[in-house]
């Protein structure tokens, strides 16, 4: 198994399979509109911008289970990442990281790089996960973790996937 098996909804209602990555190095990110790391959005950005001819790309998928920090519609949630961080990354419907309606995705990833004390559970909004060109999960990242501190990580699995 790997992220390859899984289905996701685009903000205007599509599925989209992630097999459409397949290839690609991939930072998928569970995001906030409201939250006090919402300015991570310009650097998974900068990232995207950086690295995305190289086979890479952000993948946002925002959460509103932690404080209620995005409680906006797919449609709001589009309009803020694009005017407010020029957004160009997919960002998907909204969807739960926990709980028994967590996305499967989701449940996916945290059973496969649980976090801290092997705690499956996501902890906060913007908590990262580095996924290789093979669609296999092989980091986890907190939410205080920025994207420019990912980037020689990213660097390192473009350059072994190539």
């Amino acid at each position: 198994m790997n992220i390859y098996d899984f289905t996701v909804q685009a903000a205007d209602g599509h599925e989209v399979s992630l097999r459409d990555y397949e290839g690609k190095v991939l930072l998928i990110v569970n995001t906030a509109s409201k939250c006090g790391f919402t300015p991570q959005y310009k650097g998974l950005e900068a990232l995207h911008q950086r690295f995305a001819g190289r086979g890479f790309s952000v993948l946002g998928f925002p959460c509103n289970q932690f404080g209620g920090q995005e409680p906006g519609t797919n449609e709001e949630i589009q309009a803020f990442c694009e005017r407010t961080y020029g957004v160009t990354f997919p960002v998907f419907a909204k969807i739960d990281v926990n709980g028994p309606n967590a996305h499967p995705l989701y449940q996916y990833l945290t059973s496969e790089k649980p976090g801290i004390l092997s705690s499956e559970a996501i902890k906060w909004n913007f908590t990262k996960f580095l996924v290789d060109a093979s669609g296999t999960p092989v980091k986890r990242y907190a939410p205080q973790t920025t994207p420019e501190s990912i980037a020689d990580d990213i660097e390192h699995l473009l350059r072994s996937s190539s």
